[in-house]
C-alpha cells in the first residue's frame, strides 16, 4: 500500500469502496511507505498517533537484498524516483498488488499489479 492511500484512508478522504476494501485487508507497506507516513512534515500529535497505530498494525517489509536488486533494476530501466522504485520492488518481490493513487509513476512497470484506490467500485 502506497503512503498516499494510507494518509487518505486515515483522513477519511477515500471513496467508500476503497475504504471498505482497505478495512478488509491486513495492511502491508514497504519500509519507504513507513518513513513517508511517519515522517510527514507538520504533523500534529493526534495525526502522529493515528498513523503510528496504523503502522504498528501493518506488516512492514524491510529493505532486503532482493528488494534492493529489484529497485536497482527498475531504476536502470525506467524514469522512476528511488522511493517509488523501492515501493514497486517490494510489491513485485513479495507478489503483492500495489494500492496507490499515483498510477502514473507505476503503470510503466511490467508485472506490477496496480490498483488505484480512487477507481475502486463497490
Amino acid at each position: 500500500m502506497d503512503s498516499n492511500v494510507v494518509i487518505d484512508y486515515l483522513g477519511n478522504k477515500l471513496p467508500p469502496a476503497a475504504t471498505t476494501f482497505i478495512d478488509d485487508l491486513v495492511p502491508v507497506v514497504s519500509v519507504v511507505s513507513r518513513i513517508e507516513i511517519l515522517g510527514w512534515l507538520g504533523i500534529t500529535q493526534k495525526q502522529s498517533d493515528k498513523l503510528s497505530l496504523f503502522i504498528n498494525n501493518a506488516f512492514v517489509y524491510p529493505l532486503d537484498e532482493p528488494i534492493i536488486l529489484k529497485t536497482i533494476e527498475l531504476r536502470q530501466q525506467f524514469k522512476i524516483k528511488t522511493p517509488d522504485a523501492i515501493i514497486a520492488a517490494t510489491a513485485l518481490i513479495n507478489n503483492h498488488t500495489l494500492l496507490s493513487h499515483n498510477s502514473k509513476d507505476f503503470k510503466q512497470i511490467p508485472g506490477l499489479v496496480l490498483v488505484d484506490a480512487f477507481a475502486l467500485k463497490s
